[in-house]
């Protein structure tokens, strides 16, 4: 009897997590439930949040990225840091060949938004070193049928759309972390921390929007934040049969309660609304519900529940051909409408 192949070791990738923070839960609990991927240490500049993550999850804690990656032996660094370090940050870790996957947005400016895609184009071409960025809604199931559809053609073409994100923040949730409140920290409040994941969805299902108008604006928050709570915008898609259409897009930190996330698209076929779930009603009276196959518990529902699926994506991306499907370039798309938002609401300053 021919002795049987030796099988090939799996591939185990080890993990760090730079960051913390809120976020970090989801970044922690998505490594945990990955087959082959082990968590190998925490960065965090707070000594106290970098000693208890390190007690909890039972890894080496480093005061800063660069002395994790002196250290070696890391494959993935999760950035859950303020948005002012996420270009920075990923670069460092990129320049030494270590995969990246930041939380939004991509930059703070978008000067070094597009440092990074540059920087990231060269890496993977160099090394397949991968770049990701947690757009995590993109991969709800409502969403994805929602895509499906409009792909599939059978609706016909888009004649409007329109989106609401009305959240609620108070004045200690930026004390609680000061850079939120600023430009320099932030790089912006309301559009690039809560409402971009929306305006994500919005242009990725629409089409790329070739030009923008709004305001944004301090409502609630004037002299607690120096950053905007509120905003409104009007978007001009370039659709995928070549057409443009309209889609407005409102959101506030200012409402009472943290509300679900509404985006209606209507087409010559059907009027699609997202609720959480993805009601579509057609225009032969026929109604279709796509419910969430996965939903956060407690207070923080509101936020989806598909990190885990992106982050899962993104390992399942290391060593592939193509660089991960949200990149820096792909991820720079909304940060640039917003961009174009602070340019009609503000004089030149940080917010660039």
């Amino acid at each position: 009897m021919s002795p049987k192949p030796a099988q090939p070791e799996p591939v185990v990738r080890r993990a760090a997590v730079v960051g913390c923070g809120d976020i970090s839960a989801q970044h922690f609990g998505a490594i945990e439930t990955l087959d082959g991927v082990e968590l190998a240490g925490v960065v965090d500049t707070d000594a106290d949040r970098r000693a208890a993550a390190s007690a909890e999850h039972g890894v080496p804690g480093y005061a800063s990225l660069g002395e994790l990656l002196a250290a070696g032996g890391i494959d993935v660094v999760h950035l859950c840091t303020p948005h002012n370090t996420h270009a920075p940050l990923a670069q460092e870790a990129l320049a030494r060949g270590v995969n990246v996957l930041t939380e939004k947005p991509v930059a703070h400016t978008l000067a070094d938004a597009e440092a990074l895609a540059e920087a990231s184009r060269a890496a993977f071409a160099e090394h397949g070193t991968q770049l990701g960025v947690c757009f995590q809604n993109r991969y709800n199931a409502p969403v994805l049928a929602l895509r499906e559809l409009l792909d599939s053609g059978s609706l016909g073409r888009i004649l409007g759309a329109n989106a609401t994100v009305m959240w609620h923040r108070t004045p200690e949730y930026y004390a609680a972390r000061p850079w939120r409140a600023t430009w320099a920290g932030s790089g912006g409040g309301l559009l690039m921390n809560q409402a971009i994941h929306t305006l994500d969805l919005l242009q990725w299902l629409v089409g790329p929007a070739v030009m923008v108008g709004g305001a944004a604006s301090t409502r609630a928050l004037a002299g607690a934040i120096e950053v905007e709570d509120t905003a409104d915008l009007l978007l001009e898609h370039t659709t995928a049969d070549g057409g443009r259409v309209r889609s407005v897009f409102y959101a506030t930190n200012a409402n009472g309660i943290n509300a679900p996330v509404t985006l209606d698209i209507v087409t010559e076929g059907a009027a699609l609304s997202l609720r959480g779930e993805l009601t579509v009603r057609y225009a032969d009276g026929r109604v279709d519900v796509i419910a969430e196959a996965g939903v956060l518990a407690g207070e923080r529902s509101y936020w989806g529940a598909s990190h885990r699926l992106l982050i899962a994506d993104f390992y399942a991306s290391l060593g592939a051909e193509r660089p991960f499907w949200i990149g820096a370039e792909e991820a720079t798309a909304a940060l640039r409408l917003i961009k174009d938002v602070y340019a009609s609401s503000y004089a030149p300053g940080n917010w660039v």
